[in-house]
């Protein structure tokens, strides 16, 4: 038994040793992909693309609401002056544009979050091109993107790859 224990302890201690000096004969980087998403000029150039896209369809968004804000504050200030069938009638449009609204609103960010996520999904594919290309010639073996806790800000190359993606803008 005590024999099984000491190989076993050595067959650990020698893959330890291996895995250490195979993880040290290896050149690693990391690459903040968050920052890279913040600052790079494809991402400003995306969301531009996607606001003015959308822009039309969010004013007709907000001028639903102003109107259904009017047509509420007339209710609260002329019922006590308007008939009861005046009333009941303005209660129904205000209900069935709140419904519309609501449905059109829910639509948008349906279609607005759809269309970021396609975007964005185009853009990480150049990203992590660039990303093998910063690596490449950087002759690193291993490019982390998460899950780092501390790097030596030598193995960061968060800003080379900002200034490769600045270049094919």
């Amino acid at each position: 038994m005590l024999k099984k224990i000491t190989l076993f302890s050595m067959l650990v201690l020698f893959l330890a040793t291996m895995s250490g000096a195979a993880f040290a004969a290896g050149k690693i980087a990391y690459v903040e992909v968050g920052r890279v998403l913040q600052e790079s000029p494809q991402v400003k150039a995306v969301k531009e693309k996607i606001r003015k896209e959308f822009s039309k369809r969010d004013d007709q968004l907000v001028s639903e609401q102003k109107k259904l804000k009017k047509l509420r504050e007339k209710l609260q200030r002329d019922a006590s002056i308007m008939s009861e069938a005046e009333v009941k009638r303005l209660e129904r449009d205000i209900i069935a544009r709140s419904r519309k609204l609501k449905n059109t609103q829910s639509e948008f960010q349906e279609d607005l979050a759809l269309r970021q996520n396609e975007e964005l999904g185009k853009l990480r594919k150049v990203i992590a091109e660039v990303i093998v290309k910063v690596a490449k010639k950087g002759g690193y073996d291993l490019v982390l993107e998460s899950g780092v806790i501390w790097a030596n800000d030598k193995v960061n190359i968060t800003k080379q790859v900002l200034k490769e993606l600045k270049k094919k803008n």
